[in-house]
C-alpha cells in the first residue's frame, strides 16, 4: 500500500521520534537509484537527520518502503548485529538525554544545526548483552504499540466527527433523504425529526428549509480578542507543533507574552501562511486549563464559533475542503509568503441550522474529541514513562518482569 512507481527517497520530513510518516514520501527512478547505491537503506536500518529544524529526529523504516535511498540530510547507521540490535539503538537514540546530547552537538560552532559523521561515531552507546537489549527492546515497544493504537483509533474518531460535519452541514443528507422519502441513515428518529424534508434556492444554492445563509464573520468570531498582558508567562505554542492532520496539538512550552495570536480552549487554530496551510496545519484548542489564555505565531488564524453552533463546529469546518480550498484561492503576497486575509472570509457564506440541529451535532460529536483527548493524554503518559525507563533497565535498576509493576504504579 505505500508502493508508488520507482524506488523511495526518504528524507528529513519522512524520519521522525515516533516513527516512519508517510507525508511528503518521493520516490526516484530505478536509474537515479542506482547512482545512489551508497546510500541504500537496509531492513533494521536506523536513519538520523542531520542538518536543519529536523535534527536528531530518529526512526526505523517499515519493510514495506524497501527499496530505498536517503538524500543528504539522513545519515544510515547500521549497526553490528552481533553487538547491537538495531531497535535497542533506536531507542537509545530518541531518549530524551540522547536527545539533549545530539542537539548541543548538531548546534556547537556551526551557524546551521548540523551533526558530522565524526560526531556520531563519537557516540558513546552502552551495550548490555545481546538477549537483554532484544528484550528492553521488545517491552519499549510494547509501550509504543499503545501508543500507535490510540493514535488510530484517534483517526477514527475524527474521521467520524468530520463525516457527520460534512452529511449535515455540507450535503444535507438528512433532508435529501427524507425528501425521497426515506429514512436518514445511521440516524435515530428523534435526531431525523430535527431536519425539515425540503430544500429551499439560496445565493449559495439549495439550502434546507428553515436554515439561513450567513458569511463566516456572522456565525464565527475570527481572531476573538483575549486579555494576555505583555511579558506575562504564558503557554506558548508555535507552528511547528501545528499538526497537519488530526486536531490534537503536538506540543506547547511557556515564554512571556510579546504579541501573537491569542486563544482558549474551545478555539480552533488555522496557519494562514504558505505552506503550512497547504499542509493542513489545523488544531483543535482543549489543552488548557480553565479560563487559561495561551498565544502563539502571528501566522495563525483564530477562529470560535458564535452561539448556538458548538467549539466542536469550528474545527470541522476549518478541515472542510470547500473552506480549505476558498483559503487558499485568496492567499495574497509574494510567493513563497503568501498568506490568507481574514477578510476573504467575509465572502465565504454557510447554510446555518436551527439551534435544535446545532445542539444534537454538539451532543454527538463532543464525546468524539473527548474520546480523541483522552487517549493522546494517556500515550503522553506511556512516552513519559517509556523514556524513563530505558536508563533503568539499562542500569538493572528496573528489571524488564517488573515493568507492568512499575507502570500500574505511575498510571
Amino acid at each position: 500500500m505505500y508502493r508508488a512507481s520507482g524506488v523511495a527517497l526518504i528524507r528529513s520530513q519522512n524520519v521522525y521520534n515516533d516513527g516512519f510518516h508517510l507525508d511528503g514520501l518521493a520516490f526516484i527512478t530505478d536509474e537515479d537509484a542506482k547512482r545512489l547505491a551508497q546510500v541504500e537503506v537496509k531492513e533494521g536500518d536506523v536513519l538520523l537527520n542531520i542538518t536543519g529544524d529536523s535534527v536528531a529526529r530518529v526512526c526505523q523504516v517499515p519493510v514495506e518502503i524497501l527499496p530505498a535511498r536517503v538524500n543528504q540530510h539522513v545519515a544510515i547507521i547500521r549497526p553490528r548485529t552481533d553487538v547491537l540490535d538495531a531497535q535497542f539503538l533506536r531507542y537509545f537514540l530518541v531518549s530524551p538525554s540522547i536527545q539533549a546530547q545530539l542537539f548541543v552537538l548538531a548546534s556547537a560552532g556551526a551557524t546551521r544545526d548540523a551533526l558530522t559523521k565524526a560526531m556520531i561515531q563519537d557516540l558513546g552507546v552502552p551495550a548490555p548483552p545481546l538477549h537483554l537489549q532484544r528484550a528492553i527492546a521488545e517491552m519499549l515497544g510494547g509501550f509504543d504499540r499503545k501508543i500507535e493504537l490510540n493514535q488510530r483509533i484517534n483517526k477514527t474518531l475524527e474521521a467520524m466527527a468530520r463525516a457527520i460535519f460534512k452529511s449535515w452541514f455540507v450535503d444535507f443528507d438528512p433532508v435529501r433523504a427524507k425528501a425521497d422519502g426515506r429514512q436518514p441513515a445511521g440516524m435515530n428518529a428523534e435526531t431525523a425529526a430535527l431536519f425539515p424534508r425540503s430544500f429551499n434556492e439560496a445565493v449559495i444554492g439549495k439550502v434546507p428549509v428553515g436554515w439561513r445563509v450567513a458569511t463566516l464573520p456572522e456565525i464565527t468570531e475570527i481572531n476573538p480578542r483575549h486579555l494576555l498582558r505583555k511579558d506575562t508567562p504564558a503557554t506558548y505554542l508555535d507552528m511547528q507543533n501545528m499538526p497537519t492532520h488530526g486536531h490534537r496539538i503536538l506540543g506547547w512550552t511557556r515564554r512571556p507574552f510579546v504579541s501573537g495570536s491569542r486563544f482558549t480552549n474551545g478555539d480552533t487554530l488555522i496557519a494562514r501562511i504558505t505552506p503550512c496551510l497547504e499542509n493542513g496545519k489545523t488544531a483543535f484548542v482543549d489543552f488548557l486549563g480553565d479560563g487559561e489564555v495561551a498565544w502563539g505565531s502571528t501566522e495563525f488564524i483564530v477562529l470560535r464559533p458564535k452561539e448556538p453552533l458548538p467549539p466542536e463546529y469550528g474545527y470541522c469546518l476549518a478541515r472542510d475542503e470547500e473552506f480549505r480550498t476558498h483559503a487558499i484561492r485568496n492567499m495574497t503576497g509574494s510567493s513563497g509568503r503568501q498568506r490568507v486575509a481574514t477578510n476573504c472570509f467575509s465572502q465565504y457564506c454557510v447554510a446555518v441550522p436551527a439551534k435544535s440541529i446545532s445542539q444534537r451535532f454538539e451532543q454527538t460529536v463532543r464525546p468524539l474529541f473527548a474520546g480523541a483527548k483522552a487517549n493522546s493524554e494517556e500515550a503522553a503518559t506511556l512516552t513519559a514513562i517509556r523514556d524513563t525507563l530505558l536508563p533503568k533497565l539499562i542500569s538493572g535498576e528496573v528489571r524488564v518482569r517488573d515493568v507492568e509493576k512499575v507502570v500500574a504504579q505511575q498510571i
